[in-house]
């Protein structure tokens, strides 16, 4: 059995591990930002110190399910604080890497880090609340990650710019000492099984498995436009080079309202907050793709892209604490290796097509592979609905520490 945690703790814990979300995902794109001094530093290509961020998330797709499968005995907050502290000393090396293989062997136990992070944190954040907030508890979390573009990484790079691009690793090696002194001390430790989060509330294999490929497909169809979003409002929208900045924060800024938007609907109407950000992203990506070369339809579609994004992303995790058939933690792992699986899918085809067809067409591929995972999510609703009703996220769990009234701020 968990031991009880009082509300002003469990609300420091979801701040702790939103922050360590923050870091993460700074740490995971900050060598875009840092791309043009790492490479003469080190004496690399731009694609060479673009395989840091590429590389990164492969190691995270291959490695979550297998370490949610070797720690899922271990107490979370021994686990958590090792995990921060590897960040910490991988951020350390990457700071002091005389040479590139030395970085690229701090990303790749980075990357590790971060995929047994994925793994564990959303079921430890939203165990001590209640069933019927979780949703809410899952988008603050999310919060932490959607304003890593937005904040960690332009911060990080203007700090490298500033101080030199080692300056900002050492920095982020410090932010995961702290999250990892907070984790020791606010988490309680108790068996991963006897978390209040640890079983899904509305266990259905099958449905699980369909969301896992919605969502493999919903996100690299995102990723397939976003990853060449520069080129598109370059060559396609017409916009001049000095306004990408503003623009990619206007798309961040919009994933941040997309997420604190899905709070307010995830535990209410689960399957709507995953329909809605799914067609809102495809309509604005085919909506880029007729419209791309109108700019101010354009910065109003972009920001649609992000919205939808950021809101989908939140919106799986909340449906899987609902449908996991087993441990969340293996069914988290899984969510973080499909969800990487469409970054990675995404940004391949979106590759492959640029060269020989130009951006635009981008927009449209995205927006057809989203209309696929909403098409599949839209049937498998209607089916349940059919086959009558279907337990709520709002139904009280066995365990007692699920049951504590703790109410997200």
């Amino acid at each position: 059995m968990a031991p009880e945690v009082s509300p002003r703790r469990a609300r420091a814990v979801l701040v702790a591990l939103s922050l360590a979300a923050f870091a993460f995902i700074t740490t995971e794109l900050l060598p875009v930002g840092l791309l043009t001094h790492i490479a003469p530093d080190l004496d690399r290509s731009h694609s060479q110190v673009g395989l840091l961020v590429s590389g990164y998330a492969v190691v995270v797709v291959l490695a979550s399910v297998p370490l949610a499968r070797l720690t899922q005995r271990i107490p979370r907050r021994q686990l958590l604080g090792v995990t921060m502290l590897l960040f910490a000393a991988a951020n350390a090396t990457a700071a002091l890497a005389p040479t590139y293989a030395v970085l690229a062997g701090s990303r790749l136990a980075t990357a590790l880090a971060q995929a047994l992070f994925w793994s564990i944190a959303t079921a430890t954040v939203t165990g001590p609340f209640p069933v019927a907030v979780r949703g809410r508890v899952v988008a603050l979390f999310a919060t932490g990650a959607t304003l890593a573009p937005v904040l960690g990484v332009p911060l990080g790079t203007w700090l490298g710019q500033q101080a030199g691009w080692r300056a900002a690793f050492a920095v982020l090696a410090g932010v995961g000492v702290v999250i990892a002194a907070a984790v020791l001390v606010l988490l309680p430790s108790y068996p991963p099984a006897a978390g209040g989060a640890a079983r899904g509330t509305a266990p259905d294999g099958r449905r699980f498995v369909l969301l896992l490929i919605a969502t493999a497909l919903g996100i690299g169809g995102f990723m397939t436009l976003q990853t060449y979003v520069t080129p598109f409002l370059l060559d396609v929208s017409g916009f001049a080079d000095a306004v990408l900045a503003p623009l990619l924060f206007v798309s961040g800024a919009a994933g941040v309202v997309g997420t604190l938007a899905a709070a307010r609907t995830l535990d209410t109407r689960p399957i709507a907050s995953l329909l809605t950000p799914l067609s809102i992203g495809t309509a604005s990506l085919f909506g880029l793709y007729a419209l791309g070369a109108l700019r101010p339809g354009a910065v109003a579609l972009l920001a649609g892209v992000g919205l939808a994004y950021a809101a989908f992303g939140s919106a799986v995790q909340s449906r899987m604490l609902q449908l996991a058939p087993g441990s969340t933690d293996i069914a988290s792992a899984g969510v973080s290796t499909a969800f990487n699986a469409g970054i990675a899918g995404g940004s391949l085809l979106g590759g492959a097509l640029l060269p020989t067809s130009g951006a635009r067409p981008l927009a449209l591929v995205g927006g057809l592979l989203t209309l696929v995972a909403l098409t599949l999510l839209a049937v498998d609703a209607r089916r349940s609905r059919a086959a009558g009703p279907a337990p709520t996220a709002a139904r009280s769990p066995t365990s007692p520490a699920a049951t504590r009234q703790v109410t997200p701020t």
